[in-house]
């Protein structure tokens, strides 16, 4: 009988936070001081403020960032977890002026000029610990009440923007939208923008074929190790890591601390002796959480990058079990848009150092790949005409999106499986089918997805009969080259490939830390169709109940599968735990 692991709550996110603008500085009562083009002044008095629509409602905000022409209170954090309530703060887009906004709650007020996005707050020193938006520090600020308050933005006395709010929740930021409706969301999310590189060249790789290429990129480290993960298990890789820091690399790690199946004993005793060895092992998965799982699989190792699909463990980058999909980068923008994204993570204050986060847990039991595949697929060095770092919950869902509503010719997907209730990837796909896209889509045949993917599968193929848009989809038959299916990837014309952590599902687009690279150019983006119509084929033709493929010329009739996902209980795969299936 199927063990089901289920995780128990998943806090509700989406994307917050707040880019970098512009230098501040802090203003004394009364005074007007200037640092980087922001300015603040102390408290004034002001006139009542006028009254809002409803609860969470009011003025229109633009969500925008730098560059706003329309100023904008974007975000409130009424009820810091610190004592007295230090460290609240409002969040507020101003465009480029030489402006005086005054910001008040109908008895105090700040006065507060400048360009960009910023924090306002009287308690600065904290508050730049909570967020990535540059922070602009004044003495009497507001008192922005727990139950509820309305704020107003004006200039030269007219109101500009209107806001207001009920029940902050502690230790949650309340960010309005653009018709003013407030969406709590736990504080601390970056805002990370996708980062774009011209040129150069990567080196493709599958697993389970090539798994050397990932310890060799580690073993050539001379200056820095920063490897983000979701598992890991693999003595293989913590050797190079070991052998890193004893000739004197920075090497940190930094991994979910509560996967959905727990952590297991090996990993403890990996952790345990990477620490023992000079590396340093940070974990997300306390009180202060901002992702609901770092799902992310990466590596920055000197000037180049890894980025995976795989976890750190013997199935995943060990090759002794999973299809997944890497790449290796040297894009300078790219890599360092990587160092960055670990540093946002890897130094919040959420993380825990591995021997504090261990303290009095228990560890769970499971076995672990050893399986062998022949080599079908070597590693390629190819040109890139262009690669975009995206990462979620702060652009991917847009980005990803964008890719497939490009598609002219042909989408070839590669998922353990599609689950919903977020389905905009399987809409956008099935809009390209309706535009004349041939698409392909292969699932996992794993015995834990194995019911949940036909069912998908035949309901596709009902469509299908019905519909005639060309749409395909298979259940994946690996016959000796893997066990199975753990890619996250997407072919797009044949010159557009999506490498990465992420999951066709709401979780990982929505509330999970994950890391995908888009490539351009036909010659990067062949190497994984070929890899993909390898597999496709291994396949078969059978589209009966054992078998699983739809004839060219279907539909995804996008409300029957997503009623279908809402079904499974199974949430698939965060890491090779859900659904406990063997590593």
């Amino acid at each position: 009988m199927l063990r089901v692991a289920v995780a128990a709550v998943l806090a509700f996110a989406s994307v917050v936070a707040f880019a970098p603008t512009t230098a501040v500085g802090l203003a004394s009562a009364g005074t007007v001081a200037s640092a980087g083009g922001v300015t603040a002044a102390g408290s004034v008095t002001s006139a009542s403020a006028g009254a809002s629509t409803a609860a969470g409602v009011g003025t229109p905000t633009p969500g925008s960032g730098n560059g706003t022409d329309r100023a904008a209170i974007v975000a409130v954090y009424p009820n810091p977890v610190a004592d007295e309530d230090r460290g609240e703060f409002v969040v507020l887009d101003l465009p480029p002026s030489n402006a005086t906004y005054r910001l008040d709650d109908g008895e105090d007020a700040v006065n507060v000029s400048g360009t960009g996005r910023i924090a306002v707050t009287g308690a600065p020193e904290l508050v730049r610990n909570l967020t990535d938006t540059r922070v602009v520090g004044v003495e009497g600020m507001p008192s922005l009440a727990n139950g509820g308050e309305q704020l107003r933005l004006a200039r030269a006395n007219e109101t500009v923007a209107r806001v207001r709010y009920r029940d902050a929740p502690e230790g949650e930021r309340g960010r309005f939208d653009d018709r003013g409706v407030v969406t709590w969301e736990s504080i601390g999310r970056t805002d990370r923008p996708v980062v774009t590189g011209a040129g150069g060249n990567a080196t493709a790789f599958v697993l389970p074929d090539s798994p050397d290429v990932v310890v060799e990129t580690l073993r050539g480290a001379d200056d820095r190790i920063l490897l983000a993960g979701y598992t890991f298990t693999s003595r293989r890789v913590a050797l190079a890591l070991e052998r890193a820091a004893a000739r004197g690399v920075t090497v940190r790690v930094l991994l979910e601390g509560k996967p959905v199946d727990g952590l297991s004993g090996r990993e403890a005793r990996v952790l345990d002796s990477l620490v023992e060895r000079g590396v340093t092992v940070e974990l997300l998965g306390g009180p202060r959480d901002r992702y609901a799982f770092h799902h992310a699989k990466y590596a920055v190792v000197d000037d180049r990058a890894l980025v995976l699909t795989e976890n750190w463990k013997p199935s995943g980058t060990g090759g002794h079990s999973s299809r997944g999909w890497g790449v290796r980068l040297s894009q300078p923008d790219v890599v360092a848009g990587l160092a960055a994204t670990f540093r946002a993570d890897a130094d919040w204050a959420g993380v825990s150092r591995w021997r504090q986060f261990r303290r009095g847990r228990s560890f769970t039991t499971r076995s672990v790949a050893n399986g062998t595949y022949p080599r079908h697929h070597d590693p390629e060095t190819l040109p890139v005409e262009r690669t975009e770092l995206v990462v979620a919950p702060d652009n991917a869902g847009r980005a990803v999106t964008a890719t497939l509503d490009s598609a002219t010719d042909s989408i070839d997907v590669i998922q353990v499986s599609i689950d919903g209730p977020d389905d905009r990837f399987l809409r956008a796909t099935m809009r390209a089918a309706r535009r004349g896209v041939d698409v392909r889509v292969l699932l996992s045949g794993a015995w834990y997805v194995r019911e949940d993917n036909r069912r998908i599968v035949e309901r596709l193929r009902e469509r299908a009969e019905n519909e005639g848009v060309p749409i395909r989809a298979r259940l994946a038959e690996p016959g000796g080259r893997y066990e199975k299916i753990h890619a996250k990837g997407v072919v797009v014309d044949g010159d557009q490939a999506l490498v990465g952590s992420l999951n066709w599902n709401s979780e990982s687009v929505r509330r999970n830390r994950e890391v995908m690279v888009l490539l351009e150019g036909e010659r990067i983006a062949g190497y994984y169709q070929r890899v993909f119509a390898a597999d496709w084929s291994a396949g078969g033709g059978s589209s009966g109940p054992g078998g699983g493929s739809l004839p060219l010329g279907s539909i995804v009739a996008v409300a029957g599968v997503v009623v279908l996902a809402v079904l499974v209980v199974r949430r698939v795969e965060f890491g090779e735990t859900t659904g406990v299936g063997p590593e």
